[in-house]
């Protein structure tokens, strides 16, 4: 069965940096565009960035774009985002998606704070 599994979540300061990765299985990684989304408190799910299934293409959401890069391995089946100049209004649960068949895992835990 599919499976999306996240990893490299925690607590950061201001100005740190994690990388999440997200390893997947089940269904071949390579023919499909993968997504990463977060959900903080209180809002609604997000998503931050996007990229293509060859990573040719990559797309961010506006308020991450300049510190947040994310890349695919496609011969390890995983997909991470490394995040730097963390703010604490990035702190939210994070996402790993399979766009095309709208699979997600179980997300992984950021907080930015002092």
């Amino acid at each position: 069965q599919v499976q999306l599994v996240e990893s490299g979540g925690g607590l950061v300061q201001p100005g740190g940096s994690l990388r999440l990765s997200c390893a997947a299985s089940g269904f071949i990684f390579s023919y499909y565009t993968m997504r990463w989304y977060r959900q903080a408190p209180g809002k609604e799910r997000e998503l931050v960035a996007s990229i293509s299934s060859n990573g040719g293409i990559t797309n961010y959401a506006d308020s991450v774009k300049g510190r947040f890069t994310i890349s695919r391995d496609n011969a390890k089946n995983t997909v991470a985002l490394q995040m730097n100049s963390l703010k604490p209004e990035d702190t939210a649960v994070y996402y790993c998606m399979r766009y095309e068949n709208n699979d997600w895992g179980q997300g992984t835990q950021v907080t930015v704070s002092s």
